[in-house]
């Protein structure tokens, strides 16, 4: 006799949870149980929500009302000045954003009202492709190597394109990475505009890790392809708000069309963002001197750690690059795999259960980003440590001893994998 779950969507069936908030919940779990556990699995911000931000949402707390499905009006304003002075994208305005509870809704929205499939480079982010499969989306995904720093290479996106020329397609492309902490150059950027131009691709250039390029460098694809791309931010990565739960997409005139139906299915599911929240948001989107300073002092904190931590792993033969953003690393510990055979770990989740289990440190396998079964590919996201006293003493050298005072967990953690590959 068969089952309840005979009645579920044949899509959600056999789906399991996003796996950096199952590794999350686990660690949690563990850590109650008495387990010394470091958390490198879900890509929170460890930096708190600026005071500013915060002393604004108290003042708007007793906000109540309903507000425009398509956002607060000031707030849709500020984010088009904040595009206007950060990406140098001019002459939009609020007219051309829309605002949403967290920026992976506004891709779900995006997917279900455009019928199109879905190219994503092989890494990407945990939910890209899961949320294109509830929508019965066809999937695509595009292979990188590690030779070209896991990049998106054009080549191999017009090939793809040309398989079946005028078929409808979103390409995601999220930098800097999540997760690989990689990010691209103008030149790399215009080639790709070049190539999405030429195919017509509605392009969603996911840029919410963009205020998180460790040398504050980063340019929007945008500016090469206007027209075509959505630019995807939020204050999630870059401002500490992840529970705030509030995404933004910036649109180009020419698809407000598209702008316009993801507002009517937003209208007959989430109606409308947190009334307090927007307006609170506001705050953190017209930037200034605060917010700046926190910015300075966080991707201070980032740089340093990130790059301490690939040095030290490719100290122990492990492959990996340094970030230019955001807090991830992409490690490749292939190069060790005769070494690791012989602990009887030959594929990447197998490498990430003999880590927690052995070591306490919480990683993901790179089969969860889109990476071939077998490869010894994972992501680690080096955020577990108090970021409110890091920005605070951030105004020195940020040398080995400032981090192990500062970040005693993230160094730690590293140790121990150095240590069990070492061993």
């Amino acid at each position: 006799m068969s089952g309840p779950d005979k009645n579920l969507n044949l899509y959600i069936r056999g789906m399991k949870p996003s796996a950096t908030v199952a590794i999350n919940e686990r660690s949690d779990a563990l850590r109650a149980d008495g387990r010394d556990i470091i958390k490198f699995g879900l890509g929170q911000s460890p930096f708190p929500v600026p005071e500013i931000v915060v002393q604004a949402l108290r003042d708007h707390a007793h906000e109540k009302d309903y507000l425009p499905v398509k956002g607060l009006r000031t707030l849709r304003d500020a984010v088009a000045d904040f595009h206007a002075r950060r990406d140098g994208i001019e002459g939009r305005t609020g007219d051309d954003v829309l605002v949403g509870p967290g920026s992976k809704e506004l891709l779900f929205l995006l997917q279900l009202v455009f019928y199109g499939d879905l190219v994503i480079p092989a890494p990407a982010w945990v939910s890209y492709a899961p949320q294109a499969r509830i929508i019965g989306r066809t999937v695509r995904m595009v292979p990188t190597d590690p030779n070209d720093g896991w990049r998106l290479q054009p080549e191999r996106l017009a090939q793809l394109c040309e398989e079946d020329e005028g078929r409808p397609r979103i390409l995601v492309l999220n930098y800097p990475s999540n997760p690989t902490g990689l990010s691209f150059d103008a030149s790399q950027l215009h080639a790709i505009a070049t190539i999405a131009r030429k195919h017509q691709l509605v392009v969603v250039s996911d840029e919410i890790y963009g205020e998180v390029h460790h040398k504050g460098a980063h340019v929007s694809l945008a500016r090469f392809y206007p027209e075509g791309t959505i630019i995807s931010a939020g204050l999630s990565k870059w401002c500490g708000a992840g529970g705030w739960r509030i995404g933004t997409f910036f649109f180009p005139p020419e698809m407000r069309w598209l702008l316009d139906a993801m507002a009517t299915a937003a209208s007959e599911t989430y109606t409308s963002v947190c009334a307090p929240i927007q307006y609170a948001s506001v705050r953190a989107f017209e930037s200034g001197p605060e917010i700046e300073s926190y910015l300075s002092a966080s991707r201070r904190v980032l740089h340093a750690l990130g790059r301490w931590c690939a040095t030290t792993l490719r100290s122990a033969g492990i492959g990996v690059d340094d970030p230019d953003g955001a807090f991830y690393l992409f490690p490749d510990f292939e190069p060790l795999r005769a070494h690791l055979e012989g602990k009887g770990v030959r594929t990447a989740e197998q490498l990430c259960s003999a880590l927690l289990e052995e070591t306490g440190v919480a990683i993901l396998p790179g089969t969860d980003f889109g990476r071939p079964h077998g490869e010894l590919t994972c992501r680690l996201a080096y955020v577990d440590f108090d970021g409110a006293r890091a920005i605070q003493d951030a105004d020195t050298a940020l040398d080995f001893e400032w981090m192990k005072a500062h970040c005693p967990k993230v160094i730690d953690g590293i140790e121990r994998m150095v240590r069990f590959v070492s061993n």
